[in-house]
């Protein structure tokens, strides 16, 4: 399968090995664009772009770059749209909504979307919708044997408004524990922190779906305390609490859990091994990549004829 496969260039996230993961597995003619290059898209396509070489063409863009330019992206064909972000539709925050709205201005694209139920209440708003989870560059994160020193921890951003529940669970727990919530730069920082702690907090309050950093801390060998996204994502996830994970919904059950765990490491120590393992076995990049390139290879849905304006402006090239 021959796919164009376009991304940002610009972007805080390392995700080089999940980008290796889908070319290892497709003829696959990756471009990263720069932020210029997404606001004009139709710019780039036609200078830079032969459409008719492609199988696919899949966009893992700005969703801020894309909503601007539906009339351009409706021209293009063979469209799969690769989205993180798509939890954001269906929680308060300023784009809610506005997957679906525009994902019904193109019925024929797929979306693979990083939430199960995200990709549910897709389909059931009748889009062409499948679900793969987010992972972890393997070649990045790993647990290296470490002596964990800090106890209690979280790593990452809260500053955002669709991170305001994360931060408010965190704040609460700081109040009641000895919580680290910190930053640090990507790659080897990071995974050295990550190796420092023994129960990583995830605080994905509301999202409806599981970020990233629970793959990489549970990669790390933390204990995965994380915020229990629902019965049906952690199974679609193989995410069993007091196995592999431990889930909680409010501060309260997250200190009752913990309690349990510094009374008996033993248990912790083996719920770190298990999330390890699944993490390990599941969600490297290099697999994720593979799962995405499966998803691609159905018969995507027809395509509407163009209307006569849109035909206008692919043939003046505007």
């Amino acid at each position: 399968m021959r796919v164009l496969f376009l991304v940002q260039k610009e972007q805080r996230a390392i995700l080089d090995r999940l980008y290796e993961g889908i070319a290892a597995h497709c003829e696959c003619d990756l471009r990263w664009l720069s932020s210029a290059e997404q606001r004009n898209l139709r710019g780039y396509f036609r200078r830079e772009i032969d459409v008719t070489k492609y199988d696919r063409i899949i966009f893992f863009l700005r969703f801020k770059q894309e909503i601007r330019q539906v009339g351009f992206i409706r021209t293009v064909p063979n469209l799969v749209i690769l989205e993180h972000d798509a939890y954001q539709n269906y929680i308060p925050c300023k784009y809610t909504g506005k997957f679906s709205a525009h994902y019904r201005k193109l019925p024929w694209a797929r979306v693979i979307s990083s939430g199960f139920m995200v990709s549910e209440r897709l389909r059931q708003e009748g889009f062409d919708a499948v679900f793969v989870p987010k992972g972890y560059d393997q070649t990045l994160l790993n647990d290296q044997g470490r002596e964990r020193d800090i106890e209690l921890a979280f790593v990452g951003s809260t500053g955002s408004v669709a991170y305001s529940g994360r931060k408010a669970l965190l704040d609460e727990l700081g109040r009641v524990e000895n919580l680290v919530v910190t930053r640090t730069n990507s790659g080897e920082d990071y995974c050295a922190t990550l190796n420092r702690i023994r129960y990583f907090v995830s605080a994905d309050v509301g999202m409806g779906e599981y970020m990233i950093k629970n793959f990489e801390a549970m990669a790390c060998g933390c204990v995965l305390l994380a915020f229990d996204q629902g019965e049906a994502e952690s199974r679609a996830l193989g995410l069993q609490d007091m196995h592999n994970v431990v889930l909680y919904s409010d501060v309260p059950q997250l200190q009752k859990k913990l309690a349990l765990l510094r009374e008996v490491p033993e248990l912790a120590a083996r719920i770190a091994v298990n999330g390890r393992d699944l993490a390990e076995s599941q969600f490297r990049f290099e697999q994720i990549g593979a799962r995405i390139v499966r998803e691609l290879e159905p018969d995507l849905r027809v395509q509407a004829p163009l209307s006569w304006l849109e035909r206008l402006r692919v043939t003046l090239g505007i």
